[in-house]
């Protein structure tokens, strides 16, 4: 007797492995799998601008990347005397204007190089619902807990988030596979009929961008937590967002399908590794542990594929302390 409809993904046919480069974008929940993928030790890097919810604040945030287009200080606002953008997350953000445009710029340049060496990039969508500034009508990514006042409410159609779609899919290399996925967070403050209502457009607009590009593949992170979890154990405290186990579930699935059978080979072995550089012995000097770093060393040799580059450096300098 089934008491659950388990959702079967078939493998993908261009999977990632581990030599390749991957860029997460969009909403909190992309960062619950590019952790497992971090864990893992691919090659990865996540939402250099930080986190967006919106696929008009996606697309304009890879198009500022790519064009090389820099901040400067007149578009910063000061809050608590942090200087900060609408269009970053409020971790990038500075003491001074200066000092701010500088993280910003940077992490545009580190995003920038990302986006044009990858070989999957991975988008999370989380709403179609927008906030534009009034003063300039443009979307924000992030509205800084600034009064509702200053911005208006708009719910973008499907038709609009394809044509958002299609202009990310324009603007990244085209040997990238892009990675699409609907975040399963409930964004209640929206209102429950207002949440479904995104959540569909947007689930449309994906499935429509899906049958016209061959190198788009999605993930159903978001019918995963729906339909095959499908129970409130499986969100955190707050109802909101998947509980750890769920997250562990949902990354589950997607090692499955979307990593190669030669990189899954691997992920036990790494993870071994990656366990070592985590252990202190009791006596860091004795010959028993420096012969633990020499052999931690020949694993990492072995694994050329995979950037063990922090950890080779733990291990050598360990044997350069303890000799």
């Amino acid at each position: 007797m089934k008491f659950r409809t388990e959702i079967d993904i078939k493998p993908w046919e261009h999977p990632i492995e581990y030599s390749h480069t991957i860029v997460t974008l969009g909403s909190c929940f992309a960062e619950n799998i590019a952790s497992k993928l971090r864990e893992a030790k691919f090659r990865i890097t996540t939402a250099p601008t930080g986190i967006a919810f919106n696929p008009a604040s996606i697309a304009a945030s890879i198009e500022q990347m790519l064009s090389a287009a820099e901040v400067d200080s007149s578009s910063l606002i000061e809050l608590n005397g942090r200087y900060v953008n609408y269009n970053f997350h409020s971790s990038l953000s500075g003491g001074t204007p200066r000092m701010a445009a500088d993280i910003m710029n940077g992490a545009l340049s580190r995003g920038r190089e990302a986006l044009l060496g990858a070989d999957h990039i991975m988008i999370t969508l989380g709403t179609a619902w927008v906030y534009r500034l009034k003063s300039t009508m443009e979307v924000v990514a992030n509205c800084h807990k600034q009064p509702h006042s200053l911005f208006s409410r708009e719910l973008l159609s499907v038709d609009e988030v394809v044509a958002l779609l299609e202009k990310i899919i324009a603007m990244i290399p085209q040997k990238a596979q892009l990675i699409l996925t609907l975040s399963p967070v409930r964004h209640i403050g929206e209102g429950m009929e207002d949440n479904s209502l995104s959540k569909a457009i947007l689930r449309v607009a994906i499935g429509e961008i899906c049958c016209r590009h061959k190198n788009v593949v999605y993930f159903p992170s978001y019918e995963i937590l729906m339909d095959d979890l499908r129970d409130y154990r499986f969100y955190a405290e707050d109802l909101t967002h998947p509980s750890p186990a769920a997250i562990n579930y949902i990354g589950e699935k997607f090692f499955s399908s979307a990593v190669s059978d030669t990189a899954k080979n691997l992920i036990p072995r790494v993870l071994k590794i990656m366990q070592a550089s985590k252990h202190r012995p009791s006596n860091p000097k004795s010959e028993e542990y420096k012969n633990f770093c020499r052999q931690q060393l020949r694993n990492i040799e072995e694994l050329k594929e995979v950037d063990f580059t922090e950890e080779k450096f733990f291990f050598e300098r360990m044997l350069q302390i303890n000799l």
